[in-house]
Parts: C-alpha cells; structure tokens; sequence
C-alpha cells in the first residue's frame, strides 16, 4: 500500500498508509485463525481487539519480519522459538477489514504459506482479515445470489483476447425479458480485474443491497486498467500514464461486447463508471469526455470533481446524473501535502458542495476510522450502489 499511497500523492490524491491505531493497554488472548487462511492453518490469528499475530517456520533463518503492524515503521518483526518457529504480533491493532502483506525472510520477500494469496501491488500478496464491526453489509447470507462469470472478450487494439468479470445480480437467468443497467468497476494500481470481487466482495454487497431492496439490481463489468506498467518513482510517475490504450478497450470493444452479449439497456443513462484509486482516476479521465456512454461517475479515493472540472467539459451538468466521491476519514485527515508544483491541493469536501450547489447530483461519503483501504472501497460501493440509475 505504501507504494500505492505513493503513486496517488504523485497524481493529487492524498493517500495514508495503514498502520496500527492507539496501542491498547493489554492484549487479549482470544486470537482466532483468519478467515482469509489456507484451509487447515491456525497463523496468522487475529484477536477481538484487531490485533495480528504470525507464526512463520524458517529454521535456518536469521531475521524474519512481515510487512504489517507498525505503521509504515518496518512491519512486525518475529523471534525465533526453541522449536525454530518464528513469532510475533503487531505492536498495535490493525484497521478493520482486508490487508495484504508480505513476509521478509533474510532479505527475500515471500509469501505467507498459511494465508490466501490475492493481486496487489503488482504481485500476488498474502491476505489478512480484521474483523469490522459492520461487516455485515458484504457478508454471505442466505439470499439469493447472483454470479460473477469470467468473460474473454476479442481486442483487436491490444491483438490479444482480454479478460473481465461480470456480475450478473440474482434473477438475472430468470428473466430473459429484463434489462439491466451496467457498472463498469475499476481496480487500483498494482490490482487486476479480480480485486473488486475477491478483496472487495462487491458481488455480496450488491446481493445483500438488492435482497434488502436498497438497491436496483445491475450488471457489474471489472476489467483490467492496463495500469502496472507505471511505477511509482519512475520518470513522470502516474503523470506519464496514457490513458489513450485502455479508453479504446474500454470504449471500443468491451462495451460493444458486453452490450451484445448481455442484456443491458445500451445508453449513457443506464450506465456509470467508477474506481477505487487509480480506478478512479482512470474513471475521471475517461467519463467526463464521453458524456454519451457514461451518465454516473464514481471516485472512490480516486480523486474529486470540482466547477473546474464541470466547465472544462460541455453538456456536464445536463448529462451527469451523479457524480459519488468518498474518501477513509484518515485520508482527509491533517496537513494534506501540496499538489505537484507546490499548489493548495484541492478539497474535495467543498468540491463535492459546490457542484452540488451548481445543481448536479453530487454526494460525498467519508468512510469512519479507515485509510486507502478495501474496508473505505467496501463502504464507498455500499453507499454509491443505492444512488446508481434511479434517474
């Protein structure tokens, strides 16, 4: 994450690292196995106060830490037992919700061999789950449910065959006469089109939202952003991102495919672009310049839209049916570093009222006590997906 947070102070986007909230006075020992553990594994543990626990076997090792626990100060490191297993515990309790890490063995970077493995940071991570109290919005319950489906989509651009997911919401095989409104669904940087569903458990908040009738039940499409090839600290940084190759997958062949191949009401008014991150990033230069496909606009830690942004683009306040920006507490929090050239950067708070005050539908959501994180994505979808496509 610190990598990520880097590349979004690079693009205006202020971003802060996670890391261990206030130390509790004593640590309970009520540790559990988390629930993002490989079938059978007991490490790591996580306790009804957040904090992690890890246990790593490595004999023959000399140093071994994980990237997790103290803040952006190192990760926790653990000590070796007499029986040549390596413990420790995060110094403090960890935000609630999904992390990724890595384990330092004497300098090599591995895996954690009882933890899952999800997509970030350009690299297959290890994964760790801290219960949050509100959890229960992307829970699995006993609703109906719908199905996330690969697709491989033809891309004569890239000459290669793409790959996306699809959300179809529950019901959707039931009635062949029913259309759908259609969520494209982006990724952050170093993430691919498997995040949203398998770190952000986006297919069970919208199963959740629709059995509750919170929401319209829609078609979500998450495709890769063609985005990890910039990396932070390389020439020009997220600056020399072009945007150009993605647009045409996007615009010129995934659309079109998912419009043929699904049953989707194939407007602007009936469809929304959004993105965590990068992902929102990619999602504000794409959007407001094709007014004609896109009538929702979401940036979920991904920036923020302004009158600036409403002037520099024709038809903006007739076209745009919402425009949702949310941010963590934390990332909003304190002296926000300068944008690039040493400018004010920009307050999205404000922003977000004052193109609401200029008549469009704007909303702004501060996720509580969280950073650049899934548990602040998780929420941002609970709350946009409502607002989608009732216009």
């Amino acid at each position: 994450m610190k990598r990520i947070a880097a590349a979004l102070l690079m693009a205006g986007i202020s971003a802060f690292p996670l890391g261990a909230q206030t130390v509790a006075p004593s640590i309970s020992e009520d540790f559990k196995p988390s629930s993002l553990n490989q079938p059978g594994q007991q490490y790591p543990q996580v306790n009804s106060q957040g904090y992690a626990r890890f246990r790593i076997v490595a004999p023959e090792a000399t140093a071994v830490r994980v990237s997790l626990g103290l803040g952006g100060r190192g990760g926790t490191v653990l000590a070796k037992a007499p029986d040549g297993t390596w413990i420790g515990t995060s110094e403090g309790p960890l935000d609630e919700g999904f992390h990724y890490y890595h384990v330092t063995v004497d300098g090599g970077t591995f895996n954690d061999p009882g933890a899952l493995n999800f997509y970030g940071s350009t690299r297959w991570e290890s994964g760790i789950e801290i219960p949050a109290h509100d959890a229960d919005f992307y829970a699995l319950k006993d609703v109906p449910h719908g199905r996330v489906e690969q697709i491989l989509f033809p891309s004569p651009s890239t000459g290669t065959p793409r790959r996306a997911l699809v959300y179809t919401p529950p019901g959707y095989g039931d009635k062949p006469q029913t259309r759908y409104p259609v969520l494209y669904l982006q990724h952050g940087w170093g993430e691919d089109e498997t995040a949203w569903s398998n770190q952000g458990h986006a297919n069970l908040i919208m199963d959740n939202l629709v059995a509750e009738k919170k929401s319209l039940p829609f078609i979500i499409v998450m495709t890769y952003g063609m985005t990890n090839e910039i990396k932070p600290g390389s020439p020009g940084g997220l600056a020399s991102f072009d945007i150009g190759p993605f647009q045409t997958v996007l615009l010129n062949e995934l659309v079109p495919y998912v419009d043929r191949t699904y049953r989707t009401v194939a407007d602007a008014r009936h469809r929304a672009m959004a993105g965590l991150s990068m992902g929102g990033f990619e999602t504000k230069l794409i959007a407001p310049k094709n007014l004609d496909t896109f009538a929702y606009i979401g940036l979920l830690s991904g920036g923020t839209v302004g009158m600036d942004d409403v002037g520099a683009t024709p038809g903006f306040k007739d076209k745009v049916k919402l425009v949702f920006v949310s941010f963590g507490s934390r990332e909003l929090e304190g002296n926000r570093p300068p944008a690039p050239g040493g400018a004010p950067r920009p307050d999205p708070r404000a922003n977000a009222a004052a193109i609401k005050a200029a008549g469009i539908n704007s909303a702004f959501y501060v996720s509580p006590n969280t950073a650049h994180e899934f548990l602040t994505w998780r929420r941002s979808l609970h709350e946009m997906a409502p607002l989608l496509f009732r216009d």
